[in-house]
């Protein structure tokens, strides 16, 4: 079994030109166990094969999951600020051009544009489905996924 803390202490490790802190905690969140608040061995691998080798809704579901910070069933921008700025934190002195805060929003701000088809001001899973489903590159990038462990 394995706590956040070791958990972003692991995960940070793979990208030493950033902060993971943040990123790392989402992931965690995605995958732990509600009632121990811990990832077992089993739960990772399981996880791990739905992102790898699942099906294009197996990952669009993860995706959604991990961009849904409350769990309320929504992507609202302010946790898709807070889940692109995290990237850009883990990426850190890794991306070029260096990505400012003001990225993120500006970041957000397209996407949303392409994928919340009723400009309501959140995703659903529906509108993401929807949009993975004719965005060829975003396909492609699910795909790449596939990776022998």
């Amino acid at each position: 079994m394995v706590d956040e803390e070791s958990f972003i202490q692991i995960f940070s490790q793979f990208f030493p030109l950033g902060d993971a802190t943040n990123y790392a905690h989402y992931v965690f969140n995605t995958i732990k166990q509600k009632q121990t608040g811990k990832i077992s061995f089993e739960d990772f691998l399981n996880i791990l094969s739905k992102v790898s080798r699942g099906s294009v809704n197996e990952k669009i579901q993860w995706v959604f999951n991990l961009y849904d910070l409350n769990g309320d069933g929504l992507i609202s921008k302010n946790e898709m600020v807070d889940v692109v700025t995290s990237i850009y934190e883990m990426l850190g002195r890794a991306t070029q051009p260096v990505v400012e805060d003001s990225s993120a929003k500006e970041h957000v701000e397209k996407i949303f544009k392409m994928i919340d088809s009723n400009k309501d001001g959140v995703i659903t899973i529906d509108e993401l489905i929807q949009w993975c489903s004719r965005d060829e590159s975003f396909l492609k990038s699910l795909e790449t996924l596939d990776t022998v462990l």
